[in-house]
């Protein structure tokens, strides 16, 4: 029998899609100024304007407009146009009215894994977008409590799992970024279980941490009630 009591969910690009739409933001945005460079150029600064930022404007959709603003005001020397900052405050708008597309076997592992553990929806970004899309999701009643963070750190799951659990010895928390939900989550004592989606930003690389004991990987959601199963 598995000794786990609390399990922690990931919500971005874990349970529903979300950096498609980054990058499809991203390719207009570099199609917008695609006078001042070509679409490599302008992500790198892009990418360099979102590092420098997070500090100020935290994780999610409006930071990423504010810092594609940045840009377009850094590649123009100045001189981007007004209109052209309105197409961007566009940009930003469309992506926080995109609609929630769960991932596969989202649902389904939710349904079988609630009642049997304490299940927590643990989130970084925008509090109002984060909001929105788990009301849009449909999954929120599957969720004892819901942690939406500024940042994910060992401190953080040190918290969490003791305020809704026995503890991180006893959690497990399951998601895409290993520099986010993986190494943090280990480092506190819980299981970090890997759940790879075919975007994951470049600031959340981080190396898997293979030799840790309490790492796993596994393809899809579908696979985690099983190796919850077998967690000691």
């Amino acid at each position: 029998m598995s000794n786990i009591t609390a399990i922690g969910f990931d919500a971005d690009d874990t349970l529903w899609q979300n950096e498609t739409f980054f990058r499809m933001t991203e390719q207009r945005f570099t199609g917008l100024l695609s006078s001042h460079g070509g679409h490599e150029v302008l992500s790198a600064k892009l990418l360099e304007a979102e590092r420098r930022n997070l500090r100020f404007y935290g994780y999610g959709v409006k930071g990423f407009t504010l810092s594609m603003i940045e840009t377009a005001v850094e590649v123009t020397k100045g001189e981007v146009h007004a209109s052209v900052i309105a197409e961007i405050l566009g940009f930003g708008r469309q992506m926080l009215q995109n609609p929630v597309e769960t991932l596969p076997h989202a649902r389904e592992t939710l349904d079988e894994l609630a009642g049997k553990y304490r299940i927590l929806l643990i989130t970084k970004g925008d509090l109002f977008d984060q909001e929105r899309k788990l009301a849009q999701s449909g999954l929120g009643d599957y969720f004892d409590a819901v942690e939406i963070v500024s940042e994910k750190t060992k401190a953080t799951y040190d918290r969490i799992f003791a305020r809704h659990g026995d503890g991180a010895a006893r959690a497990v928390m399951v998601g895409n970024s290993l520099k986010s939900d993986v190494v943090p989550a280990i480092a506190a004592g819980a299981f970090g279980v890997h759940v790879p989606h075919e975007m994951t930003w470049a600031l959340e690389h981080e190396d898997a941490p293979e030799d840790n004991p309490r790492f796993r990987r596994i393809a899809d959601l579908g696979k985690l009630p099983s190796l919850i199963g077998q967690m000691t």
